[in-house]
Order: C-alpha cells, then structure tokens, then sequence
C-alpha cells in the first residue's frame, strides 16, 4: 500500500506501507473479528460459510483501489496495490 501526502507548501511526502508485517502484527484482531462475524452470522441465520467466502472475495478485489481525500490545500491518496 502506498500512501502519498500532498503538503500546503506543494512538496509530496510518500510512504510504502509493507502489508504482510501489518497483517501479522494485526492478526490477533482480524481473528477476533472473524470469530464476532460467525458469532453475528449464527445469531442472525445467515450461512457463515457464504458469508466469510465473500468476505474474502472483497479482500482479494482491494487492489487497484485508490482513495483520494482533498481538503483546502492538503491532499492524501492511498493506493493499494
């Protein structure tokens, strides 16, 4: 992932973010959302099986997104690659 911040004073700040350490620092979270997400899906009768597949379909389908976000001067794009 790529971040790139576009200053007031017009000079960029870019920033390459490593997704794999991210992942593995963050796992014990993406874990416990899984396990509340299965919890939510029993409870409200929805197949967990489905629902964590489209899950997954949607993470593999995040690169190529890119977020613009412009405010006065200052402007930050994030792209995942």
């Amino acid at each position: 992932m790529t971040v790139r911040v576009q200053r007031p004073d017009g000079r960029p700040i870019r920033i390459w973010i490593p997704m794999l350490p991210v992942l593995l620092v963050c796992s014990p979270v993406v874990l416990l959302a899984v396990l509340v997400a299965a919890v939510a899906c029993l409870a409200y009768r929805v197949s967990v099986v489905r629902a964590l597949g489209t899950g997954w379909r949607v993470v593999c389908a995040l690169p190529g997104t890119r977020v613009d976000v412009e405010q006065r001067r200052t402007a930050v794009l994030v792209t995942i690659r």
